[in-house]
């Protein structure tokens, strides 16, 4: 079972892919400071999403935009849930059954 760790703040994450940008190598910053190369190579790549040098992917404002609106849809879509069985309830209980056609 790989180990987890709680993520890497922002700050760090910017200096190793300053230092790699300065041409130290990702094999030489991994080994001296932890994170796997390929992490170090995830963060390089994302920092050129971010500065417009790559556009393989989303940019960290985009990611985030992503994961907003996500989470919006899924409150969205429970909240319409609860409406629709809320109404079918009250429906019951006046003894009134709207059509299955109404959007209400």
């Amino acid at each position: 079972m790989p180990k987890t760790r709680p993520p890497y703040p922002d700050s760090y994450r910017q200096k190793i892919v300053d230092l790699a940008r300065t041409g130290r190598t990702v094999a030489q910053l991994a080994s001296q400071f932890g994170p796997s190369e390929q992490t170090i190579r995830n963060w390089i790549a994302q920092a050129d999403r971010d500065a417009g040098k790559r556009s393989d992917g989303l940019t960290t404002v985009e990611r985030e935009e992503f994961t907003r609106l996500r989470r919006e849809n899924r409150r969205l879509k429970l909240e319409q849930e609860i409406l629709a069985k809320a109404t079918a309830w009250f429906a019951r209980e006046t003894d009134k059954i709207p059509d299955k056609d109404s959007n209400s």
